[in-house]
């Protein structure tokens, strides 16, 4: 599809994943940067770690990506020396949302997930559209492979209505390894549907431990 000659955007492809648990989260997003049917590069991560217990999944246009990471690592380095501690995630929720409200004119071109550990320890993921509306979620899903994804996660995890008294945790039941699993297998599904969902798996683990990695191969064609 050709663009317009002043259009600025471009959709450069990829899916983030995340799941709360009880005690952990789970963060994964696969590796591929690609435009149309070109593939820019194999490797590159769409996870960035924004605190000790907090990591951001963002999808869509990478120039905008960089530049949202940038400004959010900046407005919490200055939130350090200020208060001599780091951001906790429901702040640094706060603060991504307040970050892509105030760009609403003229929007960051990203489709965001950010997930971690709450000042309780609970797991927690929050949901965002283009222009910082957002919602605390035991699971969700962005990019590309979204509309393949959240079915199946619908269907295993099941998250209470937000509706239902008395109010319940946004968490889902299943165990750190279950998750892990579950995202293993959603990805190996979508990868097999979604032109620009592919090559790697990035899975990040975090609970009162700290933070820990891996990467899984995906379908490179």
């Amino acid at each position: 599809m050709a663009l317009r000659r002043d259009w600025v955007y471009e959709n450069n492809g990829g899916t983030c994943v995340a799941i709360a648990g009880l005690d952990y989260c789970v963060v994964a997003a696969d590796t591929r940067l690609s435009v149309g049917y070109s593939i820019y590069t194999r490797d590159h991560s769409k996870i960035c770690k924004l605190a000790d217990k907090c990591v951001l999944a963002s999808s869509g246009f990478q120039g905008d990506m960089k530049a949202l990471q940038k400004n959010l690592a900046a407005r919490h380095l200055i939130y350090q020396h200020q208060h001599n501690k780091q951001m906790s995630c429901p702040a640094m929720a706060r603060l991504l949302s307040n970050t892509l409200y105030y760009k609403r004119f003229f929007p960051y071109y990203t489709f965001n997930i950010l997930g971690g550990l709450d000042d309780e320890g609970k797991g927690c993921v929050y949901t965002y559209d283009a222009v910082g509306s957002y919602e605390r979620v035991g699971y969700s899903c962005q990019g590309t492979g979204g509309a393949l994804i959240m079915p199946v996660l619908d269907n295993q995890l099941k998250s209470p209505s937000p509706l239902l008294l008395p109010a319940r945790d946004a968490v889902t039941p299943l165990l750190e390894s279950e998750a892990v699993d579950l995202i293993k297998d959603v990805f190996a599904s979508a990868t097999e549907r979604d032109i620009y969902t592919g090559d790697k798996l990035e899975i990040i683990v975090i609970n009162a431990a700290g933070i820990r990695s891996e990467l899984m191969d995906l379908r490179k064609d």
